[in-house]
């Protein structure tokens, strides 16, 4: 088949007048896009600008970088930074290869019945809210819950774990995984279908184990979803859950769970700051850019794969 020509191609309004029921799809993610993603952008001024609340949305006094400057001398902002990047990097660290071995185990599972039930059962917790979450976990850990009573039980004594800052990296990444284990899975299941089979067939008849062939056929099968999943956590990786964290979290733990999202919303929404607030959260959106670009990049070279 000839590849078309410049003459061959039709304008975009001709496209979407010809297709225009199609295109009509995009009307509501579109319109969501531009007033729940877009649109708050333009508050991104008052970083910039004096505001202390009132209808002047756009605040009252130009003050340049001054809040930049502030947040940058603030030793508590830094804290958050680095407790957010201990928090996102151990989460992304352990989720990460959890996950992909637990697709890959979950694809070596014959039994259609067993395997769905499995699913199922990995899927839920991602359905639950955030508040049952978070009330789960306190109770798992309180001093009357079910792990100090199993420590009890072996003669160790009980640990306050909610309130030992120490301890709240372990509650956060290990109930994220098991939040988000079965859920990160589907990428991984969807992109393994669309592998060919004759690779199998031709690896087994060479003597391949089941390792070898996750090894050999599976994983670089799957390497393009891979690479994207990986850059977009790469990209959210100054981005702890905001939600989980200010529901565990209490003034005992702040040494390692305040991060920047947490000391945001106290700065602004708490103390009224708000200048000051989004100058923080304008920081943490360009400083996530940035990762998000370099780890594309890289992927991009070193792979062939990226998202754009």
């Amino acid at each position: 088949m000839a590849p078309r020509t410049k003459a061959d191609r039709v304008p975009l309004w001709k496209h979407v007048r010809q297709e225009w029921k199609l295109y009509s799809f995009l009307v509501i993610p579109v319109v969501y896009f531009i007033i729940f993603k877009y649109a708050p952008m333009l508050g991104n001024i008052i970083a910039f600008r004096k505001y202390r609340g009132g209808p002047n949305i756009m605040g009252t006094e130009w003050v340049g970088f001054t809040y930049f400057e502030m947040f940058m001398k603030d030793p508590t902002f830094w804290r958050a930074f680095f407790n957010d990047l201990t928090l996102s990097v151990s989460y992304l660290l352990v989720k990460f290869p959890v996950t992909l071995s637990f697709a890959l185990l979950l694809n070596e599972i014959r039994r259609i019945k067993w395997k769905k039930f499995v699913q199922t059962v990995s899927y839920l917790p991602h359905f639950i809210s955030m508040v049952i979450v978070a009330g789960m976990i306190k109770e798992v850990v309180s001093l009357t819950g079910p792990l100090n009573s199993l420590l009890a039980s072996v003669g160790l004594e009980k640990i306050s774990f909610i309130s030992l800052p120490e301890w709240f990296p372990v509650i956060y990444v290990t109930s994220g995984v098991w939040q988000s284990l079965g859920w990160g899975t589907i990428l991984y299941l969807a992109a393994m279908t669309s592998i060919d089979p004759s690779l199998y067939e031709a690896a087994k008849m060479d003597g391949a184990n089941r390792f070898k062939l996750a090894k050999h056929v599976t994983i670089p099968g799957i390497l393009p979803t891979i690479m994207v999943l990986l850059i977009l956590d790469i990209g959210s990786i100054l981005g702890s859950n905001f939600e989980k964290i200010l529901l565990l979290y209490n003034p005992l733990t702040y040494e390692t769970a305040d991060v920047i999202s947490t000391y945001v919303y106290r700065m602004g929404i708490t103390g009224g700051n708000f200048s000051y607030a989004t100058a923080v959260g304008l920081f943490e959106g360009i400083i996530g850019l940035i990762l998000v670009t370099i780890a594309n990049t890289v992927s991009k070279k070193t792979t062939k794969s990226s998202l754009w």
